[in-house]
């Protein structure tokens, strides 16, 4: 396959299949933590749910005893937690409680759900060998707009530090989105050390540092 057509096929994978949800119509959440025997059931189909996957509304989760989950709605930034045994089913906003009840509820900064849509799109460009799918060149140097997007950005990020357990990620992941839209690879990989930091097992992070060093490579 020729460099051209396989850019393209990976931009097809990236567009038309980054949302690792299962079912179709609109996006309504993200899965931003798993832990345990967690299933879903949706129009489509069922499985075991897996991180960073999205969620559309009426599907349905099954936490066994001892499991763990956190979504994000991406309306209103409502970041729930749900320890099994539970169940619940999503919806455009929140959740619907179908056995045991939401364990702990906190309200994302104004941005951050937007941000994070992205993530599985990158987690996706970073398996598949990492193309450039928004024209820009290589390590580019941010305009003072962009600088100050970035400014804003480490703030909400502070603030997001604050608002999680030490050992959740999901601040990182929405610094580490920001960035890549400007392609400020150096700072990228601070952020992406600062996940494996955290979760030095998570296979993501894993993913998204090693894209992170071959873009670095590749820009000098």
């Amino acid at each position: 396959m020729g460099a051209i057509r396989r850019a393209l096929y990976l931009c097809v994978l990236l567009l038309g299949g980054s949302g690792v949800g299962h079912a179709q119509g609109a996006d309504v959440g993200l899965i931003s933590q798993v832990a345990g025997d967690v299933s879903y059931a949706s129009a489509s189909g069922a499985g075991k749910v897996q991180a960073y996957m999205k969620i559309r509304s009426g599907d349905r989760f099954t936490l066994a005893d001892g499991a763990q989950l956190k979504v994000v709605y991406f309306k209103n930034g409502r970041q729930e937690t749900w320890r099994g045994p539970a169940g619940f089913r999503s919806g455009p906003e929140n959740s619907e409680p179908l056995a045991g009840a939401v364990y702990e509820v906190a309200n994302l900064p104004i941005g951050v759900p937007q941000k994070i849509q992205r993530i599985p799109e990158l987690l996706q460009m970073a398996k598949l060998g990492g193309i450039q799918v928004r024209g820009t060149t290589p390590k580019q140097r941010a305009s003072l707009e962009q600088q100050a997007e970035v400014a804003v950005a480490r703030s909400t990020y502070a603030q997001l530090r604050q608002q999680v357990p030490r050992d959740d990620i999901t601040p990182e992941l929405y610094l580490y989105t920001v960035l890549q839209e400007y392609l400020l690879y150096d700072e990228m990989k601070t952020v992406v050390d600062e996940m494996l930091r955290k979760q030095p097992d998570n296979q993501e992070a894993q993913q998204l540092a090693e894209w992170t060093r071959a873009r670095i490579q590749s820009s000098r």
